[in-house]
């Protein structure tokens, strides 16, 4: 089976509850798939954050609809992609190119299944570039990858090289243990519905932040 024959598989193509603009290959079985790719797939695959319309991801993307001048006509990377629905909303929004980047191959599947059943022209590419930069991107976009010590360091520091070569850095966060405040400025806030199977609730506050341009000193 393929990767794009696995997420049609497990999967079905319906709107996402706070961005009903877009329809996204979601699971259907939420614990089933989980446990399909933790276990008989656990040495081969990452868990199928693809899968699913992550909180961070939702309130980005809402906020890039509502705000399309972010990335209208704009080079735009999209860090982490999951499912792509943040760069599927980037391109829907008038970007001028879509680049998303994830480590896992069925998340690559995902967003050009979900870039293809929305019309849209996204460029999916399997890879980690934590330690590297964000090439030409003007705009930097992350939906929930704060949600370990170890991808938020490895996070943080590709961020904070973006934004130092001028691009615009956007991280959507529903209060994450690991994202570090101090470094954003808040703006806008959402109540973001969610799967209880996931999040043990239906509704979760989430943030979208900008990352802060570091300080000019002067003599």
């Amino acid at each position: 089976m393929t990767a794009a024959e696995f997420v049609r598989e497990y999967t079905v193509l319906a709107p996402v509850p706070f961005v009903p603009e877009v329809r996204l290959h979601q699971a259907a079985d939420a614990i089933g798939l989980w446990e399909l790719t933790e276990g008989e797939y656990r040495s081969e695959q990452p868990p199928p954050f693809w899968a699913f319309a992550w909180a961070g991801g939702q309130a980005l993307s809402r906020y890039l609809l509502d705000h399309p001048e972010t990335v209208a006509g704009r080079r735009v990377l999209d860090l982490a992609a999951g499912s792509g629905l943040v760069a599927v909303c980037a391109a829907r929004a008038g970007a001028a190119s879509v680049r998303a980047v994830d480590i896992d191959p069925l998340s690559t599947a995902a967003t050009e299944a979900n870039a293809q059943a929305n019309g849209l022209a996204v460029d999916a590419e399997q890879a980690d570039i934590l330690d590297g930069d964000a090439g030409d991107a003007e705009v930097v976009l992350a939906g929930d990858v704060f949600y370990s010590q170890a991808m938020a360091d490895r996070m943080i520091g590709f961020l904070r090289r973006a934004v130092k070569t001028g691009a615009v850095v956007l991280v959507g966060d529903p209060d994450r243990a690991f994202l570090p405040r101090p470094l954003f400025d808040e703006v806008a806030a959402y109540d973001v519905p969610v799967p209880f199977a996931l999040e043990s609730m239906t509704v979760k506050r989430t943030r979208v932040w900008r990352l802060r341009p570091p300080k000019v000193l002067t003599a």
